[in-house]
């Protein structure tokens, strides 16, 4: 088994109490559904910002990044196919999953 990070992209945020509501219960029943394969939940990111090679800032990061997760699957295929229950993807969005290397 390895991990694998879901990186959200894009997606749609809450406008009202309703919607966040409803945003925050999809959430958990996709949780509910993988269960014992979150290694770790994640969190929506804020602002970003992006540091070039000659230490400049561009005052926001170009990946449009929305938020991660980390979880645990055999292979990339099963990893993807976990992530296809993702609430991003009926707010518009997308995920990316990258298997971690543990190097260190």
């Amino acid at each position: 088994m390895s991990n694998y990070v879901f990186a959200y992209l894009g997606g749609s945020m809450a406008a009202t109490d309703e919607e966040r509501n409803a945003a925050m219960a999809a959430w958990g029943a996709w949780f509910g559904q993988i269960g014992s394969s979150i290694v770790d939940a994640g969190n929506p990111f804020a602002a970003s910002t992006s540091v070039a090679s000659d230490g400049s800032t561009n005052g926001g990061a170009r990946a449009g990044l929305s938020g991660y997760s980390v979880v645990q699957a055999a292979s990339l295929e099963a990893a993807g196919e976990l992530a296809k229950g993702c609430p991003v993807l009926a707010a518009g969005g997308s995920v990316d999953v990258y298997e971690v290397l543990p190097v260190m």
